[in-house]
């Protein structure tokens, strides 16, 4: 008789993450092959009766690993910087290497290094900086789109919507964010995020994510702002971002943007054929 703690083959393996306490739940394909519905990652989701993040991420076999991102709401994302920088971690863990090539479904290959003091840091790529990369709905400038408040637009393989303001924590996040995210000018909804510029290279942030909502940090949204910052002249091309949930470390170089700044692999775990049943 198997052992009660002991994983059926029915049962589903992942790994639960987090950077600067945006977490997410990882699935390893390479390991076993997996089905992903709407209805699934919802439930998933659910940090009440799931296991609950911010985004799902699978791994499949790649250059050296690919990587698909899920938002809370089903919905597919190009982009998730703190993910993408919790696997690689971890990757680079098993491997022993010190680099890694990963390849981002929507966003192409991306460099991840360990460096020195052995923090993970990912090129998350050049910005989109175009109308119709980001994408808008129609050409606009956008260092200054025609809404209330003159945000910037950047893409990062997926959409960014930044509010330069005064003071961040005097900002009705849930109400804004929700608002801006279904803004006609956004054809695939957007992140939107609030910076208060604390100095040339020191930046308070706080985000709502596309398809999730309020979240303690986002990387995409970090460079998104650091790239919106500069070109407006308002800091330098590398920065320290403060967010609810912690610091990163964006540098935005020629080969382009670099994130650094903690991961956590927090646990292993399975789900019962039971659960998967139910849905």
């Amino acid at each position: 008789m198997r052992a009660m703690h002991e994983p059926s083959f029915s049962d589903w393996p992942f790994m639960k993450m987090h950077g600067l306490g945006n977490d997410f739940v990882v699935v390893d394909a390479r390991v076993r092959p997996v089905a992903v519905t709407e209805r699934l990652l919802q439930a998933l989701a659910d940090r009440h009766r799931g296991v609950g993040f911010d985004q799902l991420a699978v791994i499949t076999e790649g250059r050296d690993l690919t990587i698909t991102f899920y938002n809370a709401d089903g919905s597919q994302s190009a982009a998730c910087g703190n993910a993408t920088r919790c696997i690689a971690a971890r990757e680079m863990d098993l491997s022993g290497a010190d680099t890694l090539s990963i390849d981002v479904t929507g966003r192409g290959a991306l460099q991840a290094v360990r460096t020195a003091d052995g923090v993970t840091s990912v090129n998350m790529g050049v910005p989109l900086l175009d109308w119709q990369d980001i994408p808008l709905a129609h050409d606009v400038d956008t260092l200054a789109l025609p809404i209330d408040g003159a945000p910037v637009a950047t893409g990062m393989g997926n959409p960014h919507c930044t509010f330069f303001v005064d003071d961040v924590t005097a900002v009705d996040l849930a109400t804004e964010g929700a608002r801006i995210e279904v803004h006609p000018l956004f054809p695939e909804r957007i992140n939107v995020q609030f910076a208060q510029v604390i100095g040339p290279d020191h930046i308070r942030m706080r985000v709502w994510e596309r398809g999730t909502g309020i979240t303690l940090a986002s990387g995409s949204s970090s460079c998104a702002v650091a790239v919106a910052a500069a070109r407006k002249g308002l800091t330098g091309r590398a920065v320290r971002i403060d967010l609810d949930g912690g610091t990163l470390s964006i540098d935005w170089r020629d080969d382009g943007v670099w994130m650094s700044g903690p991961t956590a692999h927090v646990f292993d775990g399975v789900l019962t054929q039971s659960f998967l049943d139910s849905l």
